[in-house]
């Protein structure tokens, strides 16, 4: 067995895992009323599930970084013989899930020493530059290897050294024997499950686990785009958000110059990741109240005669719509590193499912989404917020945006945006923000809001947008929402009391949010890199502010990691119910 040297010492790991330094988001309990109201076939099918999710989870650790399942394997074995560091170690290893993440302050984590994250992950091998990278892809193209780099430049390809060039290797093939018993589980969940949606759902699923084929992956994802009226929820995601590498080839002229000319488009790595849950009907109702006006938002997006966007105002948006409770996150929708995922919006439009006429699906975190401390978050806005607005701030506003944001995905150009590179996610998340905030008013006036809501969106929105610290770049979540504040304050959308508090001034938030949503759309039709990056690079700046009201946030909020709390799930996989 490997065994490495710890990089946190023992103090530092003792706050890490200390309750005030560690945020612990509770999914489904073994008694909960959810689990226990279920047909015992679905009972059944969700054992195979979190097993499935949890087979998910060894994969994508290794995707992740190299290192990881040796790590986790000394970490256990020092576990056992009662190495306090290790089991320390360990904890903020299950709740990152792996060697190095980002913690809530920007901060790199690394937890063994000389294991460093790399741009490309565990995706491509540890010791290729960004250099060699486009100089090997170079030559293998002008070599006529035109085959080899299709390959090596999917989604899906774990990528090797093989002699002076590169190979793509589709990761089906590469972790054949793992996915193999993940489709197993699946196929054995759709022999019990109740639901002859979902059971048809999970055998197409079952079957692309097995045979290395997109399309075969696109088959699922339609069917699961679809699934509205189940008992149960499972998902792989698959989403390119970790990828530092493939995103770098926009900025070599001469490389991009000859994929184009070939007709390849780099795709940025998927990383992968399980959710497993209980859909909850009350909590989904209330989503698909939006449904309806999805076609007119659709129309009402900037520049729409100019692009195809999935909904469209002629036909059903396309779009399910579930409330989840949570059972199990694993892999990449799991890991907890400096936030962790509240809802998703899938498939991703670089997905193939949305070219053979499939839809959408938004699935909601409800026990990520739950306030774990309300005497902190009043603490909170006591510290930021204009006393006379704290009347308008309602968390429960914070999901409404979240639900206007997922939804905002599908708005917008439905594709190209591999052109902006390592941007592409930044530009992207910006869209969804604005795309929640430009509508509320449209919203309001066609009776999906009341006027109290919208006033507690707005205001809501802001006052959340506010971080602890200036994020890193590979932050994509992070680095729109410094953007944004930059972007408002510039426009008046709020301003600093003199006893250094935010005042947001409402009616001029929806404009702003226009006009950014505008140029955002602009951005992505035009598909220019160097413009991206400008407008990035124009409204990324910290400013004296943001630093004021971080530095509040950081007095009332001491937490540095999280980590998920799931009783039900770690019952299942060991076979106690």
């Amino acid at each position: 067995m490997e065994t490495f040297e710890f990089n946190l010492s023992m103090d530092e790991l003792e706050k890490r895992t200390h309750k005030d330094y560690l945020i612990t988001k509770k999914f489904l309990k073994a008694n909960a009323p959810e689990y226990l109201a279920l047909a015992e076939g679905d009972k059944k099918a969700l054992k195979h599930l979190v097993k499935a999710a949890a087979i998910l989870e060894k994969i994508n650790m290794q995707i992740d970084c190299k290192h990881n399942l040796a790590v986790k394997e000394f970490l256990e074995s020092e576990v056992k013989k009662g190495n306090k560091q290790a089991k320390l170690t360990k904890i903020l290893f299950d709740a990152q899930k792996g060697v190095n993440a980002i913690d809530t302050m920007s901060n790199h984590i690394h937890l063994i020493k000389g294991i460093d994250e790399k741009p490309g992950k565990g995706v491509y091998p540890e010791d290729l530059s960004k250099e060699e990278f486009h100089s090997v892809l170079l030559r293998m193209l002008k070599d006529g290897k035109i085959d080899e780099v299709k390959e090596i430049l999917t989604a899906r390809s774990m990528v090797v050294r093989a002699a002076e060039d590169l190979a793509g290797i589709d990761y089906i093939d590469y972790f054949a024997e793992d996915f193999a018993k993940m489709a197993d589980e699946v196929e054995k969940a759709a022999e019990v499950s109740t639901n002859k949606d979902f059971n048809e759902y999970l055998l197409l699923q079952a079957k692309a686990l097995r045979t290395a084929d997109p399309m075969l992956d696109a088959y699922a994802d339609k069917k699961w785009a679809t699934l509205q009226d189940t008992p149960l929820e499972f998902t792989i995601t698959r989403e390119n958000y970790e990828d530092e590498m493939t995103g770098t080839i926009v900025e070599n002229e001469e490389l991009s110059a000859l994929l184009e000319k070939h007709g390849i488009s780099p795709i940025p790595k998927d990383f992968l990741g399980g959710r497993v849950g209980i859909v909850n009907k009350k909590g989904t109702e209330t989503l698909l109240a939006i449904k309806k006006y999805l076609p007119t938002l659709a129309d009402n997006m900037p520049f729409a005669d100019e692009y195809e966007q999935t909904i469209s105002s002629e036909a059903d948006a396309g779009q399910t719509m579930v409330d989840v409770d949570m059972v199990m996150a694993s892999g990449d929708v799991g890991e907890y590193r400096g936030g962790i995922t509240l809802a998703e919006n899938l498939p991703n439009n670089d997905k193939l499912s949305l070219t053979i006429g499939g839809g959408r699906r938004n699935v909601y975190h409800r026990q990520i989404r739950f306030v774990s401390d309300e005497k902190k978050l009043q603490e909170r806005l006591d510290a930021i917020l204009d006393k006379e607005q704290h009347k308008y701030y309602n968390n429960e506003a914070d999901h409404w945006f979240t639900i206007g944001h997922e939804n905002a995905h599908s708005l917008g150009p439905n594709g190209g945006s591999e052109k902006l590179g390592r941007l592409r996610n930044i530009i992207e998340e910006n869209k969804a923000d604005m795309g929640a905030l430009a509508f509320v008013d449209l919203l309001t006036r066609l009776g999906m809001y009341t006027e109290e809501q919208r006033l507690q969106i707005i205001v809501t929105t802001i006052a959340d947008n506010f971080l602890k610290t200036k994020p890193t770049m590979s932050q994509a979540h992070r680095v729109r929402t410094v953007m944004q504040n930059k972007y408002f304050a510039d426009r008046g959308g709020y301003e600093i009391t003199k006893d250094g508090k935010i005042h947001v001034n409402i009616e001029k938030v929806v404009p702003i949010a226009k006009e950014m949503l505008s140029e955002i759309i602009r951005i992505q039709i035009d598909g220019d890199f160097n413009k991206a990056e400008k407008y990035v690079s124009d409204n990324f700046v910290w400013t004296d502010n943001m630093e004021l009201i971080g530095q509040k946030i950081q007095k009332v909020s001491k937490a540095l990691n999280g980590t998920l709390e799931t009783e039900l799930a770690d019952k299942l996989l060991a076979g106690e119910i």
